[in-house]
């Protein structure tokens, strides 16, 4: 029996699960929203809400203790290894949850996959930013269709 034991295996060893939730998270704070199955879902929002809470602090720490964000930031480096998605979460995601204390990101089950009947689900931060789609320019054929 599984008694107090609280991490999800997967069905796979450490090593690839750590790989895994670290391509996760980077994917998921990269676009902002991905689409996983519902058990991932569950452990990747665990994982993301502990990395903005060490990007907040930084926001918090005064100019004068530079050693404790360098903690932080070498912190999160461990996790997600690529330093645009860790300026973007420390400059522009983590900001975004300066007042908010928790509950970063949001789950939204989306019914079963074909292929092998597991559960998908979408995890997105909470405050995403919308992005912002400009229509198409008109093409030829576009232009003759108003036209008659």
């Amino acid at each position: 029996m599984r008694h107090k034991n609280k991490v999800r295996i997967l069905g796979r060893s450490h090593a690839h699960r750590k790989a895994m939730f670290e391509n996760m998270v980077t994917s998921l704070f990269d676009h902002e929203r991905i689409i996983t199955t519902k058990e991932k879902g569950k452990e990747l929002k665990i994982v993301s809400e502990k990395l903005i809470t060490k990007a907040k602090k930084n926001i918090v720490i005064p100019d004068s203790e530079p050693e404790k964000k360098l903690h932080n930031k070498k912190e999160v480096f461990r996790v997600i290894k690529n330093k645009d998605i860790v300026k973007k979460l420390f400059d522009d995601i983590a900001p975004r949850f300066k007042d908010r204390k928790g509950g970063y990101t949001r789950m939204y089950l989306l019914g079963r996959r074909d292929g092998d009947a597991a559960e998908m689900a979408v995890v997105e931060l909470v405050e995403r930013k919308a992005k912002v789609v400009e229509p198409k320019a008109d093409t030829k054929k576009d232009a003759k269709k108003k036209e008659k």
